[in-house]
């Protein structure tokens, strides 16, 4: 397969759907579109791109394998231990209102989980919490908040009775908890910022991004917060350079705009 062909590939599937694959490392991401393509008997890259454009199936799968739609409510529970007892305490010292982004909110499950634990904190306010993403049908999903027993394992019974009404096998968070988020569409590598954000959270997002995207991500990240405010990023995504973006670090995985 001819570096003209994976050219013209990206090209493609750029216009096509938003997503620009120079922004990701190429060894990984060739590595993972090759298996998939192997997978569906594709001659090459613009073979692949025909059975792409000819079964919108496949085009939804391959979007979701690209944009790593893999979720739950409290991801990494100790980290949002950490969230609920230090990090957003300290925000609402600062603020009483917070202005909460999830960047990369996939099926919605993080952005329920800060509502969920912002009702608890705070019950008698309303923050505004922005969920984006790139993929609308994972949004779609996300607005209709019903889920599986697999995504809901790391809520406690008393929550999950408090906050979801159980049928036909999915748990469906409440109308209450739902109206609290602002779901949009957003490509994280495109697309303006918004500023004035509390807390930021990218996790498990930039995993296949280049170094070069990444840098640019974080810094972007960092303008788009207030001074006081913090960045969340996944386990696997320490920012190595964050004193020289202007962040301070505040806790493993969690950086501080200064005030």
């Amino acid at each position: 397969m001819s570096d003209k062909d994976w050219a013209l590939f990206k090209q493609k599937l750029h216009t096509k759907s938003g997503i620009n694959l120079n922004d990701y490392k190429p060894a990984q991401m060739q590595r993972r579109i090759g298996n998939m393509m192997s997978r569906h008997g594709a001659s090459g890259y613009l073979d692949f791109f025909s059975k792409l454009e000819a079964n919108p199936k496949l085009y939804k799968d391959f979007i979701d394998f690209l944009t790593i739609n893999v979720t739950e409510f409290f991801r990494t529970p100790e980290k949002f231990d950490e969230l609920e007892k230090k990090v957003v305490p300290d925000l609402l010292k600062q603020s009483t209102k917070l202005s909460i982004w999830s960047a990369g909110c996939s099926i919605g499950a993080e952005p329920y989980s800060l509502a969920i634990m912002l009702n608890e904190l705070t019950p008698h306010i309303k923050h505004r919490i922005l969920a984006t993403d790139l993929d609308v049908e994972m949004l779609a999903k996300a607005k209709q908040g019903s889920y599986t027993a697999n995504e809901l394992k790391n809520i406690p019974p008393a929550r999950l009775k408090k906050y979801f009404a159980q049928a036909d096998g999915l748990a469906t968070i409440s109308d209450d908890i739902k109206a609290r988020i602002d779901f949009q569409r957003h490509n994280l590598l495109v697309d303006k910022f918004e500023t004035g954000f509390d807390l930021i959270l990218c996790r498990n997002v930039v995993i296949y991004f280049t170094e070069e995207a990444k840098e640019g991500l974080y810094r972007r990240f960092f303008a788009a917060l207030k001074p006081g405010g913090v960045l969340f990023v996944g386990g696997t995504e320490a920012i190595l350079n964050f004193r020289e973006i202007g962040f301070n670090h505040y806790l493993p995985f969690f950086y501080r705009k200064p005030l």
